[in-house]
Parts: structure tokens; sequence; C-alpha cells
């Protein structure tokens, strides 16, 4: 192993850009001529649009144009779509409403976007857009899931009756009746995950550039999969033939799964580009983001957990509600049903499963995957149950999990998935004494007198990446492919460009794939270079979302890899004369084994394009494109173990200890595994004790600002103590699983159970602010 190659703790390529203020975001670009954007938005959740008046805005000074939803419709731009169908229990497809970009006859929710005003500056454009008189007549609106279906509910979408967008099932609810029918014990619990806002460190930003002269738009987006972007906008949304957009996504500050959607003003940038005949750029502000950014999680959750008498599982039953917000965002549909309900299985070997999920409607910002995307709402349900179970029946909430953990493998669930390889026993083993579990009761005691209540609690969460195989996810409903690919291209002086779909808003990509690049022909990191985020260099891909860039990215660049290894060696037995199979690659040089005969990497490749002296018929040049389509998800596992101390006098919660182990499968690079642990965790333990986006009756957004929406500072969060443990995923042929995702999916319930057992009682909502703790500690005095 080369000391800059596939194990190795390698400081990250791409950090020098970042902190010495010289990365490239969409808000850095300037073409020639470029004006600026300003959109009208609704003030209101739920109204019909009677008028807009445009002339006094088209009047003032710098203003180029004010355009509206009849003008983007006359010209045939499509309404926004969900690329995953999912039916219903029935078999009726799911109701999708129309999400014009630019809306036109009526607006769903605050922050709906209804005109946009170009203009030679921002604040001129920003100005006339506070001209524009729109005409509303206010409608009742509805922000409650729950509330959105009954009897007298505001009808948001005409499509959708009751505002229930599918009434969905997975399992078998017979087997599952019967399982309940044969328990001992019974745990039921009402469970809420609350909605978040991503809040990128980047908000979201677009140009639009129409060249009249080629007949040709490029379109600068903050995407997370730009090739998605362009098949979409140019499939669906008709804004231009997809051999004619070009779409580049540069640095991206943050994503989330946030950014992997196309939005209204992309569509709208592009379309005015070409109505004005400027090009335009939007930014965002931060109450726009708060607005109109996809929004998270937001699940109402009953479940039923039944056990025999040795505590064992038998089954489990779950209703969710799963608010999706004003429209259908691009993969919205898929969260609550195949990246949540298929993960209910937890680590756990259940015999039965039946969940249904009813997606609603309602006037709010539309929701779509965050982080972990239906992993953390599966794992907060299982392990809020498993928790609360142990308590009830006065076991050990360890051997609990223990106890009815899968050990052996592959293991198929109830719910479609099949895990394929894991050791979760080790996980926990590894937490629990990472954390002193065995002296938590010393602790407690030493806590008790100082006033303070102590808490541990515990969370063993498991997730599937890489969302895979294509053919499984297309026949249930999903609009792309799901695979990925990859370009390697040996220059004539031995450096080498690997070209990728995948896309890195902070992953590390330009670090860890270099790595394997250095492991396998042994050239130096900076004779590396990964290039990715535009349509017109690489080659077509499905972007970074779902902590698939290392099981699926980098397994395609093994595949090309592969290919380059293979000519590579040709080259070299034909200059060494010597046998192909007799030829080893080492420290940048191909070598004849067992001989001092050797090639250097450079000088082999030079050869490759004079193509002076190459074997016969070879074709000149070294360069391999591949595409990798994965056999199945891959599987992380952890457990993770939070200590809390609670003031009872002020319910203020201070986490004195988080433990996070880990299973990733093979690991690239420690030190940027760990840096994706730590923040997922950060985010976690934000959602627990600080993040949550509330409404008021009338949808009205009560936390668009950080003034009211509370981020997780520094001194919110502990030092982190993080392992990790190895089992090989078999699926793919660097053994790696996802770990981007992880700290986000196991820490909530962990933080909360651990409250909870601080202040001896399970109900608990997120975020456990301190006023909500303070409460909950009175109710259980009282």
């Amino acid at each position: 192993m080369g000391i800059e190659g596939v194990g190795a703790r390698v400081a990250r390529k791409e950090d020098k850009r970042f902190i010495t203020g010289a990365g490239r975001y969409v808000d850095d670009m300037v073409v020639p001529g470029m004006k600026h954007a300003a959109f009208v938005r609704s003030p209101h959740a739920h109204a019909q649009i009677k008028k807009i008046d445009v002339k006094k805005a088209q009047g003032m000074p710098g203003v180029i144009g004010v355009l509206t939803g009849k003008e983007l419709k006359a010209d045939g731009i499509g309404n926004l779509i969900c690329g995953w169908m999912i039916h219903s229990k029935d078999g009726s497809p799911m109701k999708m409403g129309a999400w014009s970009p630019l809306a036109f006859d009526r607006v769903r929710y605050v922050g709906d976007a209804v005109v946009i005003v170009v203009a030679e500056t921002k604040g001129q454009a920003r100005d006339a857009a506070e001209a524009v008189e729109i005409t509303y007549k206010e409608l009742k609106a509805v922000v409650d899931a729950s509330k959105a279906m009954d009897k007298g509910a505001p009808q948001i979408h005409p499509e959708a009756d009751n505002n229930l967008i599918f009434d969905w099932d997975i399992g078998n609810a017979d087997d599952t009746a019967a399982a309940f029918g044969k328990a001992a014990h019974v745990v039921k619990m009402d469970i809420i995950n609350n909605r978040l806002v991503p809040n990128a460190m980047e908000p979201r930003a677009a140009l639009g550039h129409y060249d009249k002269a080629e007949d040709h738009y490029t379109c600068w987006t903050t995407s997370q999969n730009p090739h998605v972007a362009r098949l979409v906008m140019s499939a669906f949304y008709n804004v231009a033939p997809e051999n004619k957009l070009r779409v580049i996504a540069p640095d991206v500050g943050g994503g989330f799964g946030s950014k992997i959607y196309i939005y209204p003003e992309e569509i709208v940038c592009l379309w005015a580009s070409k109505k004005t005949g400027v090009p335009v750029k939007w930014v965002a502000d931060r109450t726009e983001s708060f607005l109109t950014d996809a929004h998270g999680r937001d699940h109402h959750t009953h479940a039923e957990m039944a056990f025999d008498k040795d505590h064992r599982i038998l089954g489990l039953k779950v209703e969710t509600q799963a608010n999706l917000g004003a429209y259908m965002s691009l993969f919205s549909s898929a969260t609550p049903t195949y990246l949540y309900a298929t993960l209910l299985s937890g680590q756990y070997n259940i015999p039965a499963i039946h969940a249904n999920v009813k997606a609603i409607y309602t006037n709010t910002a539309p929701v779509d995957a965050y982080r972990g995307a239906g992993r953390p709402e599966a794992t907060f349900v299982m392990e809020r149950m498993m928790e609360t179970a142990a308590r009830q029946f006065g076991v050990s909430p360890a051997e609990l999990r223990r106890k009815n953990f899968v050990t052996a493998f592959p293991h198929q669930t109830p719910v479609i998935m099949c895990y394929d390889a894991g050791d979760y026993a080790a996980s926990l083993d590894a937490a629990m004494q990472a954390s002193d579990y065995a002296g938590f009761a010393k602790r407690k005691a030493a806590a008790a007198n100082k006033g303070l209540l102590r808490g541990i609690g515990m969370s063993c969460y498991i997730e599937a990446c890489g969302i895979a195989p294509s053919a499984a996810v297309g026949s249930l409903g999903a609009g792309v492919g799901l695979w990925e690919s990859a370009e390697v291209r040996v220059n004539a002086v031995g450096t080498i460009e690997v070209l990728t779909g995948s896309h890195s808003h902070g992953q590390g990509h330009e670090t860890t794939f270099a790595q394997l690049v250095n492991e396998r022909f042994g050239v130096p990191l900076d004779s590396v270079s990964i290039v990715h985020g535009d349509t017109d260099k690489v080659q077509m891909g499905m972007g970074t979302y779902g902590s698939r860039s290392g099981a699926v990215g980098m397994s395609a660049i093994v595949k090309a890899l592969d290919k380059v290894e293979a000519k590579a060696k040709k080259i070299a037995a034909h200059l060494l004369e010597a046998d192909e199979g007799d030829i080893i690659i080492e420290n940048g040089a191909l070598k004849v084994a067992g001989t001092d005969k050797n090639v250097p990497w450079f000088q082999m490749a030079l050869a490759a394009y004079t193509a002076h002296n190459l074997p016969d018929g070879m074709e000149p040049g070294l360069k391999e494109t591949a595409f990798y389509d994965p056999s199945n998800f891959t599987f992380p596992a952890g457990c993770y173990i939070c200590e809390v101390e609670v003031d009872p006098e002020t319910g203020v919660t201070e986490i004195v200890q988080f433990v996070a182990a880990d299973d990733f499968g093979n690991i690239i690079n420690p030190m940027i595994v760990e840096g994706q642990v730590h923040g997922g965790l950060a985010q976690g333990i934000g959602q627990a004790l600080l993040e949550g986006a509330y409404y008021d009756n009338s949808g009205q957004l009560l936390t668009a600002s950080y003034m009211d929406y509370t981020m997780p500072r520094a001194g919110d969060l502990p030092s982190f103590k993080v392992s990790t443990s190895n089992t090989p995923c078999p699926g793919n042929p660097l053994g790696i699983k996802g770990c981007g995702e992880a700290g986000a999916i196991g820490s909530p319930p962990a933080v909360i159970n651990a409250i909870t057992d601080a202040i001896g009682s399970n109900d608990l909502a997120m975020p456990a602010s301190p006023s909500t703790v303070w409460a909950a500690i009175r109710a259980t005095k009282h």
C-alpha cells in the first residue's frame, strides 16, 4: 500500500482552495452581459391569483424584463414532476398535482414563485419585484397532514381527493396479524419525526444563458446531479433539447439532499434568458432558502411491536402519515416508501412486518429526501420502540437488542431488503466498551449529587446505501437508472484524469478517488485530476446522493482502471519483450516480476500515444470508460450511545458523551470517513435537540431565519468518540459501504433515548428543547 493509497489518512486535496477562498461557486460566475433576477413570491399559503399587474415594475430603473406564468405556459414550458411512481395499495397511481415553475392561477405555499424580474443589478431587480402588484383571493390553508384529510379541509390539488397522494403498504398484513395473535407482550408508541430545513452553507443559485447564435443553453446551478438536471429539463420541462443544453455544477457548498432536485428557478432563469436576450443569474437569500428549499422528515407514526414471552420480536405494525407539502418534489414519493418502510426491520430478525404509509398534501414547502432520506425516520421508529420495550420489560436495552439481532447472512427481511453482510454485535460491543456502559450507574449517582439527572441511550441503526440495482428500482417505479459511470484518461506524459458522474459537494472525492488511482498505478495524487459536474465534459452519470459515491461511483472507476491496467500491461510487455502475465505495477513503474526490468509509467503512457512501437493491431491511446450497475444496496450499520445530563430546574440538556461505532466495510480514507460521521452526528443531534420547522395555522413559516430556527453550534456538541469495524461488502469490487448519512440516521434516537432515560418519561418529542424537557419533567412528577 502506498502512503497515499487506499486506507491512508490523506489530507483532502480540495481543501486548499476552499480555505484560501479560491473555490468557485455559481455566485462567482460572471458571463458577459449578465443581469440579475428576483422572484415575486406568494405571501399566502393558499390563494387564487386574480390579477398580476407588472406595468409599474417594467418602468423602473434598470428593468429588462418582467415575466409571468402565463407567458411561460404559452412557450410550452412543462410542469415540475416527481420522478418515482408509487401506486396505492388499490393499484391506483399516485395523485401528482400540477406544479408550474411560475404559478399563474393558484399559489399553494408561502414562497411559491409567481413572477420573475430581470434587471441590471440585484438591487434593481428586488426593488422592481416589490412593485409588481398581484391581487389574490386568499383561501383556507392546512399545514397539518392529519387535518388535511379531514372533511372540510381545503382541497389543495383537484387531482388528489382529501389531499391524499397515495395510500401505500408493504409487507404481509395477515402474517403480521397472526404474529400479534401469538404475542405475550405488545409495545405501542406514537412517534413524530419533526420537519427540518436543510440549511446548506451555500444557498441555491442558478445562472441561465441562452446563446442565440448557437441556439444553445447553459445552466450553472447548485446541483448534486447535473446530468439528471439536464435530462429532466429537456425531456419533461421542454426547456431545451438535451443536445443543446449544458448543465454545470461547479463547487457546491453543501447539499444534504436538498440540491438533488430541479427547482423552478433553474427552469425559469434559462427560459428568461431566451425571453430577455441576456444571461440571467439568481441567488437565493437565506429566507428564500428557508421558504423554498425542499424540507425534510415530517412523519407522524403509530407503531406496535409484538414480542413472545422470551422477548423475541414476533411482528411489527407501522402506520405513517407523511407530509409532502404543497407539491411533489423530484424524489419525494420514494422517501416515505422504499427508502423508509424497507428499513423497518432494523438490525433485527422480525418474521412479520406490515407498514402502511399515507402521503398527504399540505400548504407547506415541498418535502423530499434530506440526509438519510427515510432511513432516519425508520431508525427513529425502531430504536425508540426497542428502548421503550426494554424499559417496559425491565431488561437491559443492550441485551434486548442483542437477543434480536440478525446473526446469519444473507438475511431476507419481510420488506424487500436482503442484508448481505454484517456483525451487529461487534458494533454494540465496541460502543459499550468505549462508553464504559457498565460504569454508568456510578456516573448517574455522581450527577445526582450535583442535582442533575443523568441518562444513557442507545441506537442500533442500519441503512441501505447506493440505491440499486437499476432493474429493481425501475420495477418499483424509479424514473431513472441508478448506475454510475467513469472515464479514466491517461495522458501522454502519464498524468491521469478521472471523469466521474458522481458529484462532489463536500465529500472529498478529489482525494479519495485519486487514492484509488495511486493504489493501482503508484502515481502521486498530484498527478491525478478528478473532473465532475459538467455535462459537456463528463459522460452521463447519476450524481451524488444516498451515500452512493463510494459503492457505486468508485466501483465504476475501478472497472475503468481494470481496463486501463490491462492495456498498460500489454504495452509494457511488448516494450520489455516479456510475457503479459509477468507484468506487475509497483511504485509508478511496470515491471517484469522477479527481475529488475521495468518501464516507468510515464514512458509506457508516451508509447501509447506516439504509437511507434505498439503490439500488432492495438489502437493508440490509453483511455477507458466503464458503467457500473450495483447488484444490491450496501448496508452500513452501527451502534451509537449517548449520555446526557439534564438540569431538572431548567430542562437544559448537555450531551456529556457520544460514542459512535460504525461498520462501513473497507475504508478508503479514515480521516474523511470520520469527518463525514462528525457532520452527520451534528445534524442528527441538531434535529434531536434544536431544529424544527414550524408553520402557524395560516401557513406562515414561523422559523424562517436563524433567529427562529436553531442550528447546532460547537458548544452544543461534545467531542465524539468514533470507531469502525469491518465486514466487507460482498456486492462491489471495493468491499465498501456508504458513510455519509450514518451519523444523521443513528443519532436522534440515541439522544432522545438518553434524555427520556434521565427524566423517567418515554413521552418526549423532538426537538427536545429546554422548555420541552422541562415540561416533560413536570408531567412526570404529576
